[in-house]
């Protein structure tokens, strides 16, 4: 009979308690989430067509179609130190979410203990001293949070939030990274470039100040002009040996990025956008919600911060937990499991601080001034992305201009140079004519190679800047991530 009390007492506390539990996590004080208008206009300026392929649909192995270059960010991507931080810092915010999580939910754990202890005689009410034994087996539920208010959810919400933030981070370190080692490649290829054309130059005026070495030597022509020569002779090797250096450090450069050694084949011929790059689509500035992993970051900073609003006004209102047990309990232990040794506990307390000089109003405050910063810098990243689009879009339709005025220039400045020397040998000019034919050659030569090379980039920071794509800088597969609301519109105060 009594056993069957103290069972039917269990059984009317674990209702209380599964009612309790149903109950918690139904009320959130988080304010609602809003979004408002985005702080851009709708649509680029500097677009007057949308060919070619949308850069969420077209990853970095179809869009990149150079073979080096494709190898060089595949070797980044797994061993770029960096790279791998932001993956660690990932596994950082997986677990820190983990942790949040398991508060939404009680703690049980399995206890065994022996408690024995001696009374004195003068305290024994027999006068004489007493040595008692208790041993004790069963469940214990520690201190668990009854979630009213929805504190414990909010925490875990903007645990969430965090984690996915820290993994859209991620995904823009890998974007970043991928762009970096393409332009770091561009640029050492455009180095090669330089460099060949440089030493073509310093041969040529090798074979030239030889020629007047020898005219000087029998007296067919001035000194003067020899030193002409030589003059550009130097200058032709000085910017020699100052490309030989850039292109040192920028292959350094690259090696780091790429976090292995690089080794790269010998010249390949000119780099243009026909064997490196497919012609991408920029679309609509509302596009970027979705594609920059840096806007999806600091939207996902912004449900995080709303989410602590909710905390920190659920910290004004009681807080409920639940301690229990239930198990067996004797004096011997040959008795602990005999019949009537079952022994429960039930334990919940209620606590509401009533001063705390302010300490709640100001994380209340503190919490909601972070949340106006999240939408200040999330609208900030907004313009942000919406300038990066807009630079590349404007430099990919005046660097194909500029590489156009430049070709003209070449074939002029090659024209030029073979009229001036044509002009000398029929001694209709000076031989300082064809001096100066041949250095505005060579800068001709550089620049043409340069503003390529600018151009190039552009692209790069096109597909950087339209956020890459989706399907090869996603998030790990659903099975091994936890559950998040989708990603969508601007949000707002």
């Amino acid at each position: 009979m009594e056993a069957s009390r103290i069972l039917n007492a269990g059984s009317s506390s674990l209702r209380l308690a599964a009612v309790a539990l149903l109950m918690a996590g139904c009320a959130s004080m988080a304010p609602p989430y809003e979004v408002s208008a985005l702080p851009v206009p709708p649509v680029y300026a500097s677009v007057t067509h949308q060919d070619g392929a949308s850069a969420a649909a077209i990853g970095w192995r179809d869009y990149f179609t150079d073979p080096q270059l494709r190898s060089l960010i595949g070797l980044a991507l797994d061993n770029n130190r960096d790279l791998q931080s932001a993956v660690l810092r990932v596994e950082q915010a997986r677990a820190a979410y983990g942790i949040q999580r398991a508060d939404l939910f009680p703690s049980i754990g399995a206890l065994a203990r022996e408690d024995r202890s001696r009374t004195p005689a003068r305290l024994s009410l027999t006068g004489r001293p007493l040595v008692a034994s208790q041993y004790q087996v069963g469940l214990g539920l520690a201190s668990w949070e009854i979630d009213f208010w929805g504190r414990v959810r909010s925490l875990e919400d903007a645990a969430l939030e965090t984690y996915l933030a820290t993994d859209a981070a991620r995904r823009a370190a890998s974007i970043g990274l991928v762009a970096q080692v393409a332009n770091s490649y561009l640029a050492l290829r455009g180095l090669d470039e330089r460099i060949a054309l440089a030493r073509q130059t310093i041969a040529s005026h090798e074979k030239t100040f030889r020629i007047f070495t020898r005219r000087v030597e029998v007296g067919s022509t001035s000194r003067f002009n020899l030193t002409e020569v030589q003059t550009l002779l130097t200058q032709a090797q000085a910017l020699g040996a100052q490309l030989e250096l850039a292109r040192a450090a920028q292959f350094n450069a690259l090696t780091l990025l790429v976090g292995v050694p690089v080794k790269l084949p010998p010249e390949q011929g000119q780099l243009d956008e026909s064997n490196v790059f497919r012609e991408l689509r920029p679309g609509l500035p509302s596009d970027l919600l979705l594609q920059r992993p840096d806007i999806v970051a600091a939207e996902h900073l912004l449900k995080a911060a709303n989410a602590n609003i909710g905390a920190a006004r659920a910290a004004f209102f009681p807080r409920i937990a639940l301690v229990g047990s239930l198990g067996t309990a004797s004096v011997e232990l040959t008795d602990l499991f005999a019949s009537g040794s079952l022994a429960w506990l039930f334990s919940p307390s209620i606590s509401l601080p009533i001063f705390d000089a302010g300490r709640r109003q100001n994380n209340l405050s503190l919490a909601e001034t972070n949340r106006d910063l999240a939408v200040t810098q999330y609208e900030k990243t907004v313009q942000v992305a919406f300038r990066d689009v807009s630079d590349a879009l404007s430099a990919r339709v005046w660097l194909r201009q500029q590489v156009a005025i430049a070709r003209t220039a070449l074939a002029t400045q090659v024209e030029r140079a073979r009229l001036s020397q044509l002009r000398f040998n029929n001694g209709a000019s000076a031989f300082l004519d064809v001096l100066d034919a041949q250095r505005d050659l060579l800068n001709a030569e550089q620049q043409l190679v340069q503003t390529r090379r600018e151009l190039l980039s552009s692209q790069v920071s096109l597909y950087a800047a339209l956020g890459g794509s989706a399907l090869d800088f996603a998030s790990p597969p659903a099975g091994d991530q936890p559950d998040g609301q989708g990603i969508g519109g601007a949000p707002g105060k």
